[in-house]
């Protein structure tokens, strides 16, 4: 049955359509926020995967492009693979969602949000996360909602809930925050240097509008929600257990996970699943579970002696980092390259300035932006975690850390007309065990300074863990998780910013959620760390960027032309630009504000560049003297090309002080002269005279 519910969101209506389409699936919510609409949908396998150990949830968001009356760019003329944005999405569904689905749940899930009309101001992306949250709970699928998401701005120091396109374009800040009923789950946050105390509160304010979209909600799944189905439970059975803690006590455990080496440590693990091999090979139904309990008595231990003894598994205090070091300038021939270090996590990031032109090029639903000049790109092979497997191009992780690392960059990044370059950064992964998105923020920003980028402040960031136990105020923060700790704990908590506030957060969570005493900690240990690397670690190697790029950086010459003169220096279909190019080696950009930008690598043809384009935009007065060069010779005169498309002629009095009969009697073809601009004959042509020059 057909039913529609709406509410007022954010000063837009958000109406949701319950059995209109999609009646096949566990669960379909029709999304119009706006003119926006997103049809979400919850589906379930009706049976558990064999032969897994997790949780098989898969999270699309599908781009249509007619959503925006567009036909697909390409030979094909349909959508391809997915966007990064599309992907950056996938994944900030999952992360709240995931946690409230059964821990044993084995079945395939799948969210698909479809999106099919965009209202600017309308967030699709907010749409689909509130669809697919609306969709797992009305469905039969076990899942412990609803959940809620809102996304904040910053603008003249208010904060505005579910910004339109022009706020989002003035904002400060652009935060998302997911919510069960009582604790903030999930937390997205883009910011330019907004201080702690600032983001908090932009936080919570975020909560308590989400509880008003639970209620309705609420209101939906009373109506319209189905039973959720049993299952196939997947536990470790008690026996097995016992007999696993009989062979292997707690205290030979602790031994195996208490080490700073990670290779130590799963060589002992090793040791001890071959022993409980050996021990069980005549119980084959107990065999196929050894891995999943040794990973559960893993986990008990090292959740006991962190939250119960304060005793991190490579002994560090709960609130120290881990050895640290930094060095700049490792790659000689590229622009710019450093390296960070910490423990066994360790980014050498990469740096390339390139024109303008190179910037990246977005064909998608967000029709405001169009391209960026900063990319961010970063890499994770298997031999950082001493692994092998083939290479398929970078996953939805490596997309999502790129993306978070050049999210806190982009606020210290200097304007076009500052540094008009395009800018790309490549963080690759050396070696890693926790915490390498961080890592290559703070590589990055080094590599920056090292290539001579003015960027306005150095950014640093760190990652924050969290062990919980039975009560809300059982818990303990960790500084600096290595992979164990978040494998095992509640929770990564990344920030990164400057020494003046944060400029990107995202936590990841396994648990229902963190109440405000936990994310204030959270985010006052992260600074804390923060200004610690950035002057005890950073700041000794490079405190401050180069004065200039690099030797085999390109060079650019910036130059401010009257806009209405470009026409005159591209020339009719490019041509006068394209033999400025030609002539030069250079290459040229020019934006609609009349802004040039020149790049090259020898100093002298950007200079012969420039002084093209500075001719051929200069108003001809008499008196001017330029060089050019004998294109045309008539029997009246000749004609001296004195930039790319402009040239004037030279009487055949005007040529020599003595009386000459023939031009060619003085010039030839290609002959380079100088000559002295008359003003306009009566025909409009530029008249010169080379006898005149003085």
């Amino acid at each position: 049955m057909y039913k529609s519910f709406s509410m007022e969101l954010a000063g837009r209506t958000l109406t949701v359509d319950i059995g209109r389409v999609a009646a096949q699936a566990n669960g379909a919510a029709f999304m119009h926020y706006g003119d926006t609409v997103v049809l979400s949908t919850a589906t379930a396998s009706e049976k558990p995967r064999e032969g897994i150990d997790f949780f098989p949830l898969s999270v699309e968001y599908e781009e249509k492009m007619y959503a925006v009356g567009k036909i697909p760019g390409g030979f094909n003329k349909r959508e391809g693979k997915a966007s990064e944005n599309a992907v950056l999405t996938d994944r900030v569904i999952d992360r709240p969602m995931r946690p409230l689905f059964p821990k044993d749940y084995r079945n395939d899930v799948t969210l698909d949000n479809l999106v099919m009309s965009v209202d600017p101001d309308c967030s699709p992306e907010l749409t689909a996360m509130l669809g697919s949250a609306l969709a797992a709970s009305i469905s039969d699928i076990p899942f412990d909602g609803p959940c809620a998401t809102t996304q904040v701005g910053l603008v003249n120091g208010e904060f505005v809930f579910n910004p339109t396109a022009a706020q989002k374009a003035e904002s400060q800040m652009q935060l998302t925050v997911a919510s069960t009923r009582e604790k903030v789950i999930m937390i997205e946050a883009g910011a330019n240097e907004v201080p702690e105390q600032q983001m908090i509160d932009a936080i919570f304010a975020a909560h308590e509008v989400n509880q008003t979209i639970i209620a309705f909600f609420d209101k939906i799944v009373a109506e319209c929600g189905k039973e959720k189905h049993e299952y196939e439970h997947f536990t470790i059975p008690d026996e097995l257990f016992a007999a696993i803690q009989e062979l292997v006590p707690p205290a030979q455990m602790e031994e195996a996970v208490f080490t700073d080496e990670k290779q130590v440590r799963e060589a002992n693990i090793r040791e001890i699943k071959d022993k409980l091999e050996e021990a069980f090979a005549e119980k084959e139904d107990w065999l196929p579970l050894i891995d999943d309990a040794v990973y559960q008595y893993q986990k008990k231990t090292v959740r006991k002696m962190i939250l119960k003894d304060h005793k991190r598994p490579d002994g560090r205090a709960v609130d120290q980092i881990r050895p640290l070091a930094a060095e700049t300038d490792i790659l000689p021939r590229v622009h710019g390259s450093a390296m960070f270090t910490r423990g066994q996590t360790q980014i050498m990031t990469v740096t390339t300035l390139a024109p303008l032109s190179e910037a990246q090029k977005i064909d998608g639903l967000d029709e405001a932006v169009t391209s960026k000049r900063y990319m961010h790109h970063y890499n994770f092979p298997s031999y950082s975690v001493g692994e092998t497997k083939p290479s398929r191009g970078p996953g939805r992780r490596e997309i999502g850390h790129g993306a978070l690392a050049e999210r806190a960059l982009v606020p210290v990044l200097p304007t076009e007309q500052e540094f008009p370059y395009a800018i790309r950064t490549v963080s690759e992964t050396m070696e890693s065990n926790g915490s390498t998105s961080q890592a290559s923020v703070c590589a990055s920003s080094m590599s920056l300074m090292a290539a001579g980028v003015p960027i306005k402040k150095p950014v640093a960031g760190i990652s924050c863990g969290l062990v919980t136990g039975e009560t809300d105020d059982d818990y303990l923060v960790l500084t600096d998780i290595q992979g164990l700790e978040d494998f095992f704990g509640d929770m990564d908590f990344k920030v990164a910013g400057t020494r003046d506030g944060i400029t990107a957060i995202q936590m990841d969570i396994k648990i229902h959620g963190l109440t405000r005493p936990i994310i204030e900690e959270a985010i006052a240990r992260t600074r804390k760390a923060r200004l610690y690397i950035l002057d005890e670690v950073m700041g000794p190697v490079i405190s401050e960027p180069r004065p200039t790029v690099g030797q085999y950086a390109p060079k650019i010459i910036q130059m401010q032309i009257d806009p209405a003169k470009i026409g005159d220096v591209v020339g009719q279909r490019g041509k006068t630009i394209n033999t400025i190019i030609e002539r030069t080696g250079v290459k040229i950009d020019i934006n609609d504000d009349g802004f040039v930008s020149i790049c090259g690598v020898e100093q002298e043809s950007m200079d012969k560049a420039a002084d093209m384009i500075r001719i051929i935009t200069t108003d001809f007065e008499a008196g001017q003297v330029f060089t050019g060069t004998v294109v045309s010779i008539k029997e009246f005169g000749a004609f001296i090309e004195f930039a790319p498309g402009k040239e004037g002629m030279v009487h055949i009095s005007k040529i020599a002080r003595e009386r000459i009969n023939r031009v060619e009697d003085v010039l030839t073809l290609g002959d380079v002269v100088k000559v002295v601009c008359l003003g306009k004959d009566k025909m409009g042509r530029i008249s010169f005279s080379m006898k005149d020059v003085k």
